[in-house]
């Protein structure tokens, strides 16, 4: 085993497209990880698994920069020629005006220059290392490529790693890709060139285990890995100034050059052709410049601006700068994130379809409210015998908890389950009963499985891909009794399901010998009874919708820019309102445009799925680039970028 791995040539190679001898090979490593003396020379070849911690400007650098535009400019001078012509208090009220305007600006930057270091908390703090076989805990911060690692539920994930093993495995990744959802991961090559968040065989920096258990080699670490390019991202990206501070600056140095050029004549004239002396002629363009400059104006705009900043504030807004509450109210186009901005961020299952009937959820989220309807009346589960079976099934065979705090629900456990749970509540069948054993989900067979004893039967339970149980199932549940699977029925409505944005669910049962002890995939293949799908998806905000057509009322753009997948992007913009329902643009398509094509998308199109940072910022570029005012949204690490380079970046929620 050698040190030599050629850093350039890592951050090359596509790792989810490599197997997985490959990758034990190009990173030099084995299944039994690195020895020390390996990792310490790896080490201090790569440096410390962190990103770089920039020197922030001072504190006395942060309030001179308060200083810098010119109407201050002309402030200041206007001070000091008030100050020549022994006007004291003028001087005193004009520099008051000035060091206040500071003042304000600084304390209100102070507030909000913390969460911009957020990003890196997003870092693991220690990982479950395999060193010469051993597993040991290490200070995440010593990782170096070519470590293998171990990775269980609850763990932030420390770095960039090739997954090699994998067991019921799924992350959440939304912070960083935009997806709602948690996704299952596996430990196969993936052969052919995908998006960031489709390599299911890479778990990234930043990220979360919510499932299962899985082994990996480390392929990045620190400033390399996909959090680190966004923070590089971040910091290469300039801010620009905010129309406003561009109209005060053009302003300021029109009035100074008209001010100069008329003391200039009038200086000449008094001196040369009139007979002035020299001390009456100074005097006198000193009193003409003086009040020519508007010293009120600065103190004008920072009282209307601060009055402004505290009713936003009063609306839970915090406003980082002065200026961008007037930006605020100049935007023509908005960019909005979608999970957790657009939407709750919380998977709901909206829809339930049985053999006979098709079934409404109502409610959003995992607060348990909400009646399950059929036909526009609501549904008592207990009168509906295969309705009733099917929650039971989302209850049974379900590792999530839901858990209230302060009259907020929140998830233990896979998002999608948490789903199947709350509607198990809503429906009034969250029943607890004994577990006896299970299978958990495996990517390779697509489905989990509870052998459960109910009413002194003993019955498997599971839910998975619907083409999976479709297969598994030799029955169906009608309203009646079992009868033969309708293959052609279940996937029309997978289908009708799908072409709405929502992830479609499988749920099936069986009965099983009474002495039956043990759980295996073989159980699952006779006498199973298909159930029904669960149509799930993070729905919209309630009150994003009339937000939107306010926007729209007031001639203001909205564009969706998201992670997400396309089919969900194309349903929830038409839930939305945003686009015409039918046309969106893929990340892949992005990838291939030339800044021109950009800049012509950005007019065609409003709805944007399967996104990177890089695309978000250059869909916003080409929004300046159109000459338009953009906001951008957004609630994640990889809408940090694209929010920094937006004319106003509006960080949202608590997450």
């Amino acid at each position: 085993m050698s040190s030599s791995l050629n850093k350039e040539r890592l951050k090359e190679t596509d790792f989810y497209r490599v197997a997985t001898e490959e990758t034990y090979q190009k990173l030099n490593t084995d299944a039994k990880g690195l020895t020390e003396e390996e990792a310490q020379s790896r080490l201090e070849t790569f440096g410390e698994n962190k990103l770089p911690k920039e020197k922030g400007d001072s504190a006395l650098k942060r309030f001179l920069a308060q200083f810098n535009n010119a109407l201050i400019y002309v402030l200041l001078g206007a001070s000091v020629l008030t100050a020549v012509m022994g006007h004291f208090i003028d001087t005193a009220v004009i520099l008051g005006v000035v060091i206040i305007n500071a003042i304000i600006g600084f304390i209100q930057e102070g507030k909000a220059q913390k969460a911009l270091e957020n990003i890196k908390k997003m870092l693991s703090l220690e990982a479950n290392v395999l060193r010469s076989g051993q597993k040991t805990e290490l200070d995440a911060t010593k990782l170096v490529p070519g470590d293998v690692i171990m990775l269980s539920p609850g763990d932030k994930i420390p770095a960039d790693v090739r997954l090699i093993g994998t067991s019921n495995f799924q992350t959440v990744e939304a912070s960083l890709t935009g997806e709602a959802e948690a996704v299952y991961k596996f430990s196969k090559r993936i052969e052919e060139e995908a998006v960031l968040a489709e390599r299911y065989n890479m778990a990234y920096t930043g990220t979360s285990v919510v499932a299962g258990t899985a082994k990996g080699v480390v392929t990045s670490t620190g400033s390399d890995t996909e959090l680190g390019k966004i923070n590089r991202m971040l910091s290469e990206t300039e801010e620009i100034t905010t129309p406003l501070i561009r109209k005060i600056n053009n302003f300021g140095k029109k009035l100074s050059i008209a001010i100069f050029i008329f003391i200039g004549v009038v200086f000449l004239y008094g001196y040369f052709l009139t007979g002035f002396s020299l001390t009456e002629i100074t005097l006198a363009v000193i009193g003409l410049a003086v009040s020519a400059i508007p010293e009120g104006l600065p103190a004008i705009l920072t009282i209307t601006l601060a009055i402004g900043v505290q009713k936003m504030a009063d609306r839970h807004a915090i406003i980082r700068q002065l200026p961008s509450v007037e930006t605020l109210g100049s935007v023509t186009v908005i960019c909005s994130d979608k999970t957790g901005t657009l939407t709750k961020g919380e998977m709901t299952v909206k829809k339930i379809f049985t053999k006979d009937r098709h079934y409404e959820v109502e409610g959003s989220g995992y607060k348990p409210e909400g009646n399950i309807t059929y036909d526009g009346g609501t549904v008592d589960a207990k009168e509906d015998a295969s309705l009733q079976r099917f929650l039971q099934a989302a209850a049974v065979c379900n590792d999530a908890e839901i858990v209230e705090e302060e009259g907020t629900y929140q998830v233990n456990g896979s998002p999608t389950e948490g789903a199947m749970r709350v509607v198990a509540i809503k429906g009034g069948e969250d029943i607890d009963v004994p577990r006896i054993a299970s299978i958990p989900f495996d990517s390779e067979y697509k489905y989990m499985a509870t052998l459960n004893d109910v009413d002194e039967k003993r019955i498997v339970y599971f839910k998975g891909a619907p083409d999976k149980l479709i297969e598994l199932c030799q029955y169906q549940m009608g309203v009646e009794e079992k009868e033969t699977i309708d293959s052609e029925y279940w996937n029309r409505k997978i289908e009708e399901g799908a072409g709405e944005g929502h992830r479609m669910l499988a749920v099936a049962y069986g009965e099983v010998d009474s002495s039956k002890e043990t759980l295996s995939h073989e159980d699952l293949k006779e006498g199973m009874i298909f159930l029904g799908l669960a149509g799930i998806i993070d729905p919209p905000r309630p009150e994003v919708i009339a937000s939107i057509e306010e926007c729209k009322a007031a001639g203001i753009k909205v564009k969706m820019i998201t992670g997400d997948h396309v089919l969900t992007a194309t349903s929830i913009g038409k839930q939305l309102g945003i686009g015409d329902g039918e046309t969106v643009l893929s990340g892949g398509e992005l990838e291939k445009m030339s800044d021109s094509e950009m800049n012509q998308a950005v007019t065609d199109c409003d709805v944007f799925a399967r996104t990177s940072p890089e695309h978000k910022l250059r869909l916003v570029t080409a929004l300046q680039a159109n000459e338009q005012i953009c906001a951008m949204t957004g609630d994640g690490v990889n809408d940090a970028p694209a929010l920094k380079k937006a004319d106003i970046g509006v960080a949202m929620g608590l997450k």
